[in-house]
């Protein structure tokens, strides 16, 4: 049986609204962080939503015994947020698994070769057999910087269910070239765009989410 890409755009309207003060070119530095942080907590909830581990427990109320449910501390949790933008994201992710292990990864493009250097690799020697890792990439334009954290990680010997993505926003030319690549994956997005420009940035996306994130203007100038 074939595998097929699942891409997960929730419909709520919270998703929506913090998209939106994304893509707004008026939105000031200090609202744009504020949308990510809140755009990384929604995606995360809801890609936990049925993969988080969790075990039934009996309680005493003040009343009667009862039944719950618990996360599953024994499973071990990795966070991975690609920099500088996957920051953003993790500010909100980090809200809903405050006890996760995290690991930064950062890659440049190198000029004229066009090819990926990593420049921080985080992730730690062993990966647990059982761990869940969440990689938190601000979009997904072409695929080549998620690829090289997922390549990574299938090198350490994490693919499939095991990895979630959550990502702001991403463009159909890169969910294809990841579903060819990574056809087990899950990912969880604001929105699916459905064009790069020559330049490979999402149309009409949200322009440099890591420049906008800290105050940066166009070609990385202040103001």
């Amino acid at each position: 049986m074939s595998k097929t890409l699942r891409v997960v755009v929730p419909p709520h309207p919270l998703i929506g609204h913090w998209l939106t003060l994304l893509r707004d070119q008026q939105t000031p530095a200090a609202l744009f962080s504020t949308a990510m942080a809140e755009l990384g907590r929604w995606l995360t909830y809801e890609a936990l939503r049925d993969w988080i581990p969790y075990q039934r427990v009996r309680v005493q109320t003040p009343l009667a015994l009862t039944e719950g449910t618990v996360v599953d501390g024994s499973v071990p949790l990795l966070a991975v947020p690609v920099l500088r933008g996957g920051l953003g994201l993790w500010e909100g992710g980090r809200t809903v698994l405050p006890n996760a292990a995290v690991a930064h990864m950062a890659f440049e493009r190198q000029t004229g070769s066009g090819t990926l250097r990593c420049n921080l690799n985080g992730l730690p020697e062993a990966i647990p057999a059982n761990a869940g890792v969440l990689v938190f990439e601000p979009m997904v334009a072409s695929a080549a910087t998620l690829i090289a954290v997922l390549e990574r990680l299938e090198a350490k010997g994490v693919s499939g269910p095991r990895v979630r993505v959550i990502s702001a926003l991403a463009a159909a030319p890169g969910l294809k070239t990841l579903g060819e690549r990574y056809g087990d994956l899950t990912l969880y997005t604001g929105c699916i765009d459905a064009e790069l420009d020559g330049q490979q940035r999402i149309v009409p996306g949200l322009g440099d989410a890591a420049d906008r994130l800290y105050g940066l203007g166009p070609a990385s100038s202040l103001g």
